[in-house]
């Protein structure tokens, strides 16, 4: 279940998160095309949009999209990099209550966001705003655990020194709230994804994270040192590779 604050924990990680998360990969629109009919001219809701990493996807695909973002920060960081694109529109709601017209959506997406949802209303609001045979794509940038010896240490650190790692991992999500939600089995993609990062964007990458310890906190410091000595330990060229899988669960409402 969401935190009742879920919608403010990003607040005072904005320009870590502008800076240092993935972008979805292009193919993302190519599996949509195939398999969910996206064409250009569908108008495209972006509900918890955060800093507009997902609509830009869009965007560059020539859709018109309504970024849906209740967070002032993340909502502010998605209108300095995107208002120059004119199908751009900022919106302050949440997935519970979009503000968007009855009918007037082709394709509702949430990235990185579903988990943070009060499922049955949002469900419910999306049945609202989609136009009759409307899609909806739930989209994950899914770090990998335990793919290679870094990663492995990474996601120990994060067990370590986490807050509430374990609560709010997406990778919590059941296969039945999935089928609750869509009404069905929803459709499901993969594709490869991977950030390459020095020692100072794998810091920012981490403190990207709504479950790290802020700098005011005592593991704050700790954190950083363990997190130094995991990167001396695996680096390459001064590089380390940050691997995912990027999920796509996708249908319509039935």
């Amino acid at each position: 279940m969401p935190q009742p604050d879920s919608t403010n924990r990003f607040t005072d990680r904005v320009e870590n998160y502008v800076r240092f998360r993935p972008g979805y990969p292009c193919e993302v629109l190519q599996v949509l095309a195939t398999q969910a009919g996206l064409t250009s001219s569908m108008v495209v809701a972006d509900v918890g949009a955060g800093t507009g990493i997902s609509s830009r996807l869009f965007l560059e695909n020539g859709n018109t999209v309504f970024a849906v973002e209740p967070n002032d920060a993340m909502r502010a960081a998605a209108e300095k990099l995107l208002n120059p694109l004119p199908r751009f529109h900022s919106v302050a709601g949440t997935a519970e209550q979009t503000t968007l017209d009855d009918t007037s959506i082709d394709l509702v997406v949430a990235g990185q966001a579903f988990h943070w949802f009060r499922v049955p209303e949002a469900r419910r609001e999306f049945k609202r705003i989609l136009r009759p045979a409307g899609w909806v794509v739930l989209l994950w940038n899914t770090r990998r655990t335990d793919s290679t010896p870094f990663l492995r240490g990474y996601e120990q650190l994060l067990l370590d020194f986490g807050t509430d790692y374990r609560e709010v991992n997406h990778a919590n999500l059941s296969e039945p709230t999935l089928r609750e939600f869509f009404g069905s089995s929803p459709r499901y993609a993969r594709l490869d994804n991977v950030q390459h990062f020095d020692l100072a964007g794998l810091t920012g990458r981490l403190l990207s994270s709504s479950y790290v310890p802020a700098a005011d906190d005592p593991r704050y410091q700790p954190m950083l040192a363990a997190l130094g000595q995991l990167f001396a330990t695996y680096q390459e060229q001064g590089q380390v590779a940050f691997e995912y899988d990027t999920e796509l669960y996708f249908g319509t409402l039935s």
